[in-house]
Order: structure tokens, then C-alpha cells, then sequence
């Protein structure tokens, strides 16, 4: 039985009109307050083409409010959309694979949430959005899912219990405020301000004035300088806050549970089944201070950042909560390294930024052209960290690959997870005797990691060790 076709709440109007503001404001803010006596062609024809497009999509929000439905079937969920032209959407309940809810400020202030589901595939019609509904609407489709994809009475009646792994801290949001180096988002911004004032007001004398005087007064510079830092952390904090606080890993049995975010929330849910690979991100400055990013891969998940844990867990308590979530994807640390020649035949593959950055300094910008060295020789930095951080091993049913140099990248996964692999080599690697293997992963898109510099022998073994999937 069809229940029947249900608009989402009306307060997906408002939701909309906020996020037309905030993506027009800049365009307004620009032409219509920065550019207020402008009367240069562009401007002008500027204001009338945003009033049209601002116009026009006001009357989108509407129509789409009013002719945007849905209905929960016995065996799918069926979208109708359009209002001229109309168009009915079917995703059947089983092939749904990950779900996530966003309640943004203004959600809350309502008391409403949206929802998002994952199918496993990578077409237009992947997800089915839910973007303004309420909290007990929410409940009841992800009850309405999880009695259709096959749960016994026996599941039903027993709520698994679930396992917190990780709960941030004051302290977590400290390390990563300065970490990730969001308190450093001032300067750009106060050096925006000044540049966009100095156009309406005569500011550059009295900087001029100001700045000699500070020269003059060194302790005067100091406290503002001191009081700028404190109020550009404090900024950083609360960002870092919003974004990352109330951060919470957990789990049960069946699937992965991880929920973010303070006014502005995020909740992600995804069947440990569906985890095609695991990979672990270190920058420089996290390596520097031992703390990892770890994002999980899953058939049907299309957003990275919802599908990780915490960016700035400590490597040991990351590695540990891994292994207690996801024990089929283990991190080994012990791994094989490439010989010499590999780094060789790296160094000899073209340049193509450098080469590209010598052609214009020459046209363009002749005395530029040590700018080219720079990159060039950059290049040529970032290459060597790559070969000296690239390794792998092969453990039984589990590849693990690791490569980069600026950002270290590990990525595992298990034998019966890989779609396809793939074995190839150039004219210089023939020379070198090596070949490059690519495993793919279902994902959306389809995820593909590259081994570079495997000898043939070994890019045999790997081939072979896949090939033994489909005979086994």
C-alpha cells in the first residue's frame, strides 16, 4: 500500500531563501553597495542580470514547494517533481545504502532536519534528498527503511546498543583550531577590509601616520599585535567549534555512526558491509604532531568530509578506534620500500608546471622567470618526499598502499572489496623494468588508487593475488 504523497514543510522556503542569500551576497554586496557609484556598462547590465536570476529563483522555491512531492511505498520511494514539465523518480528501499541528516540553523530554529539517502550507484539519481522535513518524519522513513531491508522481528524488538569511540573535548578543539590554522582566516580578511575602505576613503595618510607611529611605539605595536592574535585564536576556536564540536563516533553491530556539529549538524550513518576501503590522510603538520585523518570509502557514500572520522585524532588512539570499528582493514606499519631506480625514473618524468610557468614568464614576464626555478625545484622537492614516503605491503587478503609527499596518503583495502585491477606500463617504465597497478573501488565516483614503480615480477604477484578472487 502507497501512503499518500506528502510537499515538504513549508518552512523549506525560508531554508531556500536563506541559501539564495547566501550565495548571492557577494554578487549585491559588490555591485550594488562597493560599486554604488559605478555607472560602468558591466555594473549595470551586472545589477539587472542578478535582480532577474534573484527573481528567478524566488519564483523557483515557490513552484518547486508546491509541486515537489513524495511517497513512501511498500517496496520504494517514489519523488514527484516539476510542475510544466513533470518528472517520478522510483528508488526501491533496498538498493539505499548510507543515510545523513543536515539541520542548519535554520532548520533548528523550526524544528525540522533534512535527510539524505545513498543508493550504491553514480547516476543523477543516486541520492533521494529530503531537505525540509521534521524530526518525526525523519524517524519515521529511516523506520519505514529499516523494516524494508530485510530486519527480523527478532532485530526489531532488540536495539542493539551502541558503542561510543570518540567524543570531543575542549582540548581536541584547541589542537585543532591550531592545527588546522583556521585562526590565521583574520589577517586575509581585516587586509580585505582596508584595501575595500581605502577606495570610499582617504585611509592611506593616516595608515601611513598611524604605522610611523607604531614604529615609534614599539610596546603599542606589541599589545596590538598581541591583542589581534587573541582575538584571531578566539575566532578560530569558535569556527573550529562549530564545525567540529559535539563530534561523536560510535557503532553497533551492523553499522557506523558519526554526528557533528554545533547550531549547524551533521549525522551520517553507514552499514560496516558497505566499507569498500579505509584511508588515512597526514599533512606535513599532522605528522609533525602525530595526529591523522581517517575516511572511510563506501558504495554509495558521495561526501568525504561526512563519511571520516575526526581530521585531528591523535595516530595511536585513530589506529586503535579503527581497529575496533573496521578489524578487516588493519594498519600495518611495517612496509615494503622501492628501489633507488623508481626515484630516478620519477625525477626524469616531464614537468609540465615548470615548463608551462617558463613558457609564460618568457611571453609575458621576462624578469619573472626565476619564479620558474622556484617551482621547478619545488617540483623536484615534492617528488623525492613522494618516493621516500611511497611504500606497501600485501598481507594475506589485505593491500595496503602509501604514497605523497605534502600530503601522506594510506590507503587499505580488502581483496574482496576491489572491482578491478588493472596493470600497465609506459615506454620509460619498460626501461626501467617497472609497471604501474591501479585497483578500483566501487564508490561515487568509482575510486581508483595508483601504485607507481612495481617491478614486473611484483605487479605479477598482485595481479595474481586478485586473480585467485574469482577462481576462489
Amino acid at each position: 500500500m502507497i501512503k499518500p504523497s506528502k510537499r515538504y514543510h513549508p518552512a523549506y522556503i525560508l531554508v531556500e531563501l536563506v541559501s539564495i542569500v547566501k550565495n548571492q551576497f557577494g554578487f549585491y554586496l559588490l555591485l550594488f553597495i562597493l560599486k554604488a557609484n559605478s555607472t560602468a556598462g558591466w555594473v549595470v547590465w551586472g545589477r539587472y542580470a542578478l535582480l532577474i536570476v534573484t527573481a528567478g529563483s524566488v519564483v523557483s522555491i515557490f513552484t518547486k514547494w508546491f509541486s515537489n512531492r513524495y511517497e513512501l511505498g511498500t517496496e520504494s520511494i517514489i519523488f514527484k517533481e516539476g510542475m510544466v514539465i513533470k518528472k517520478q523518480k522510483t528508488v526501491a528501499w533496498n538498493r539505499i545504502h548510507n543515510h545523513r541528516s543536515h539541520t542548519t540553523f535554520v532548520h533548528r530554529w523550526f524544528g525540522l532536519t533534512s535527510l539524505t539517502m545513498e543508493t550504491g550507484t553514480s547516476d543523477e539519481d543516486s541520492t533521494c534528498n529530503f531537505p525540509v522535513i521534521t524530526q518525526d518524519e525523519k524517524e519515521r522513513i529511516l523506520t519505514h527503511l529499516e523494516q524494508k531491508q530485510e530486519f527480523t522481528e527478532l532485530e526489531e524488538e532488540t536495539i542493539p546498543e551502541r558503542r561510543v569511540h570518540f567524543q570531543t573535548t575542549r582540548k581536541d578543539l584547541i589542537k585543532a583550531s591550531f592545527t588546522s590554522l583556521s585562526f590565521l582566516a583574520i589577517f586575509p580578511l581585516l587586509s580585505a577590509v582596508y584595501f575595500n575602505l581605502a577606495d570610499f576613503f582617504a585611509i592611506e595618510k593616516s595608515a601611513e601616520g598611524a604605522w610611523h607611529y607604531l614604529l615609534g611605539h614599539v610596546w603599542v605595536l606589541v599589545i596590538l599585535f598581541i591583542a589581534a592574535m587573541l582575538l584571531s585564536i578566539s575566532i578560530g576556536f569558535v569556527k573550529t567549534s562549530i564545525k567540529y564540536g559535539n563530534y561523536v563516533i560510535s557503532d553497533d553491530h551492523e553499522r557506523i555512526y558519526i554526528e557533528k556539529g554545533i547550531g549547524n549538524e551533521v549525522s551520517f550513518s553507514i552499514p560496516k558491509n558497505k566499507v569498500q576501503a579505509v584511508r588515512v590522510e597526514q599533512s606535513i603538520v599532522k605528522r609533525m604532531i602525530g595526529l591523522v585523518s581517517i575516511k572511510l570509502i563506501s558504495a554509495g557514500s558521495s561526501e568525504e568530509e561526512i563519511s571520516s572520522f575526526y581530521p585531528f585524532m591523535p595516530k595511536k588512539e585513530a589506529y586503535e578506534m579503527l581497529h575496533a570499528i573496521l578489524p578487516q582493514f588493519p594498519v600495518n606499519e611495517e612496509m615494503e620500500r622501492f628501489p633507488l631506480k623508481v626515484l630516478w625514473l620519477k625525477l626524469i618524468q616531464p614537468y609540465y608546471l615548470a615548463i608551462v610557468s617558463i613558457a609564460g614568464f618568457w611571453i609575458f614576464k621576462m624578469e619573472w622567470m626565476w619564479v620558474a626555478g622556484i617551482i621547478f625545484a619545488v617540483s623536484i622537492f615534492l617528488r623525492v618526499l613522494d618516493y621516500w614516503f611511497t611504500s606497501y605491503s600485501l598481507h594475506r587478503q589485505t593491500i595496503q598502499i602509501r604514497k605523497g609527499g605534502w600530503i601522506n596518503e594510506t590507503f587499505i583495502t580488502h581483496r574482496n572489496r576491489i572491482q578491478q585491477v588493472m596493470v600497465k606500463h609506459s615506454f620509460l617504465e619498460r626501461m626501467f623494468g617497472v609497471a604501474t597497478i591501479t585497483f578500483s573501488n566501487r564508490a561515487n565516483p568509482t575510486h581508483e588508487s595508483l601504485l607507481f614503480g612495481l617491478s614486473s615480477e611484483e605487479a605479477e604477484t598482485f595481479y595474481q593475488w586478485y586473480y585467485h578472487k574469482s577462481v576462489s
